[in-house]
């Protein structure tokens, strides 16, 4: 169990949403209100996904971790080679898309991705996240964001193209950018680090700046219903692609674990950053509903 100020127990023992119970149709309809121009912005990447080239490896994403992979079932080239239509010149491409979310693209996370000890947030088992997926808190339980997006664009209040890899965000830089935060809000922090991939995959890798601690108990307490970024673990990384933090100041376990804020990774926020909105805007997401899947592919949505 936990001890530091939390929201296990707060929405009813048998919660499993967290701060998403925040989104109530008042909610979403005063979320609605904050678009003005009706622009719409994909927050994603692209997901390339291949067996005989790199395309995968164009993509920022951490070391070592599984990438996509795209297969065609039939194609055109097997119509080619004399496969039967399957109608009287009808003909289809199937394909097959296999994703690992975590650190390869565009993703939310559920709440049984991570934990500390035998409980997962709100004290579910851990024994209940099994090899076929999770039976507590899994990604399904999401359904659907919209809500009200702020975006902190950190490297631009800094005067910067993107923040250095050792670099943690503060809660008093984050108040210098906006308070101007509401319950069941989304918070889109930009640190800018995409942009090195195309410089270098070895500077991508070489570690990643990201939230400190006190500014992930800063957007706790605003009891946001979602926290988002261009980074890849919201909090910082070191070289070695893992976080510094003690496990007190962890930000998976201060924001998924212990307060039930969803959090969404690897966003592409650089589009969203030359529009400058200084206003709110509607976020949208949805992931996909895998039954105990630890996380979903998304394309979020701003509309401006």
């Amino acid at each position: 169990m936990v001890s530091e100020p939390n929201n296990w127990g707060r929405f009813g023992p048998d919660d499993q949403r967290g701060t998403l119970n925040l989104l109530s149709g008042e909610v979403v309809l005063n979320a609605l209100a904050a678009a003005t121009t009706g622009q719409v912005i994909s927050l994603s990447m692209p997901i390339r996904g291949a067996t005989s080239s790199p395309a995968p490896t164009t993509i920022p994403h951490l070391r070592g971790r599984p990438l996509p992979q795209h297969f065609m079932s039939v194609d055109g080239g097997d119509y080619a080679a004399g496969v039967r239509p399957i109608g009287a010149g009808l003909r289809v491409a199937d394909d097959a898309l296999l994703v690992s979310p975590h650190g390869t693209t565009t993703h939310m996370d559920a709440l049984c991705h991570m934990w500390s000890g035998e409980s997962l947030y709100n004290g579910h088992p851990a024994s209940r996240v099994r090899s076929y997926g999770a039976t507590r808190c899994g990604i399904e339980t999401v359904g659907g964001v919209v809500a009200r997006g702020i975006l902190f664009d950190v490297p631009r209040h800094l005067g910067l193209t993107h923040l250095p890899a050792d670099f943690r965000i503060s809660a008093d830089l984050l108040k210098e950018i906006t308070d101007d935060l509401r319950p069941g809000d989304v918070a889109v922090i930009r640190t800018g680090w995409p942009l090195t991939w195309a410089r270098s995959p070895d500077e991508y890798w070489s570690g990643q700046p990201g939230l400190a601690a006190d500014a992930g108990r800063w957007l706790a307490e605003h009891d946001l219903a979602l926290v988002a970024s261009d980074n890849a673990a919201i909090g910082g990384l070191n070289p070695r692609q893992l976080a510094d933090e003690t496990l007190a100041d962890d930000l998976h376990l201060i924001l998924l674990w212990r307060h039930g804020i969803h959090l969404a990774e690897m966003l592409w926020l650089e589009d969203l950053a030359d529009a400058a909105p200084d206003h709110p805007f509607v976020f949208v997401a949805a992931p996909l509903r895998i039954e105990g899947g630890t996380g979903s592919p998304i394309n979020p949505l701003a509309i401006l």
